[in-house]
């Protein structure tokens, strides 16, 4: 094949995805099927049957992902698969399948941390992080500010003290009633919005810390929209959008002020949010240094920032571990 290949897996919470990387961190395939559809009407991810429909894609998954990157078994160098954070139950489905085809085709299998694979997906396709770097993960399960010394080495600089930032969106997204996942529609309804300041600014700079806190914005959100019943869906989401933001923009800029990072990465699927991409571009450009953002394709969960991670272990010849953990911290592997 002329480089070494890893198949990676990923199933810690409602997509079923598979995907080839080679030693240079460029994806040879992906593939992912999504469940969108069947915990729409839940309005969110029922775990049972997430699991479940694990069971059903993830066999097909791998061989499509296998065949489009033209790949055979005894091509690979290692299996890769998400281990943790997650839904206990999906990520069992993925570690238990890396495990049976790595024992069948004679391929070492390794757990990669699926908050280490959000930071690889910034590094896709021959993108490098210059570091010391400035990392904010924003997804629909972790909020957090963290400096990256390289690229095995963080320092937690402050995390979210009660709901993540995804959270936040899909419970005001329900509570408006526009489906789930919430983030994309009301970033979109909140393009045709008015924010006139409705909403108290979350968490002001404090003099030190850098945690978040989303509780108190999504509660007064949901007394907004009782109280003010003639207020137009997109001028709520305008409010939201704007608070919300506005919080993850304040703690980055007070940290690149005070840590002084060589670059800015975003990673997550609150990444692909188009408002957030927009404020922490003027936010570097402003700073003088530069962002990195991963493909839209890579911000929300996907096998292949998994791969990339999973090289990046192998780089640093870190321990392998198959122990599934729905709690795995941020600074373990």
């Amino acid at each position: 094949m002329g480089s070494d290949l890893i198949l990676s897996i990923e199933s810690s919470c409602d997509e079923t995805s598979a995907a080839v990387v080679d030693d240079r961190l460029n994806v040879l395939s992906c593939v992912t099927a999504s469940q969108i559809e069947l915990h729409n009407q839940f309005g969110g991810v029922y775990p049972e049957m997430a699991s479940r429909q694990h069971v059903t894609n993830i066999l097909p998954v791998i061989d499509q992902a296998m065949q489009e990157a033209a790949v055979q078994p005894g091509d690979l160098t290692m299996i890769g698969v998400t281990r943790g954070p997650g839904l206990m139950s999906s990520l069992s489905v993925g570690v238990n399948t890396a495990c049976a085809l790595g024992r069948g085709w004679g391929v070492p299998v390794m757990g990669v941390n699926h908050l280490r694979g959000h930071v690889a997906s910034a590094e896709l396709n021959g993108f490098e992080i210059e570091f010391p770097s400035l990392l904010l993960l924003v997804s629909g399960g972790h909020t957090l500010l963290a400096m990256m010394d390289d690229g095995a080495e963080f320092r937690l600089l402050g995390e979210t003290r009660d709901d993540s930032v995804g959270e936040a969106y899909d419970k005001v997204a329900r509570e408006l009633g526009l489906g789930y996942p919430g983030g994309p529609v009301v970033d979109r309804l909140a393009k045709s919005g008015v924010s006139a300041g409705r909403l108290p600014k979350v968490m002001p700079l404090a003099a030190d810390g850098y945690d978040f806190s989303l509780s108190g914005l999504k509660e007064a959100t949901r007394r907004l929209i009782r109280s003010q019943p003639d207020l137009s869906v997109e001028d709520v989401c305008a409010e939201f959008v704007d608070a919300c933001l506005g919080l993850l923009v304040r703690r980055t800029t007070q940290a690149v002020e005070r840590e002084r990072p060589r670059s800015v990465v975003v990673v997550g699927g609150v990444a692909a949010s188009p408002p957030l991409r927009a404020m922490m571009k003027e936010l570097c450009d402003e700073a003088g240094i530069p962002l990195l953002l991963p493909d839209l394709k890579w911000a929300t969960d996907n096998a292949a920032m998994i791969g990339g991670a999973a090289w990046r272990y192998v780089e640093r010849d870190v321990p392998r571990s198959l122990s599934v953990d729905p709690r795995l911290r941020f600074d373990q592997f």
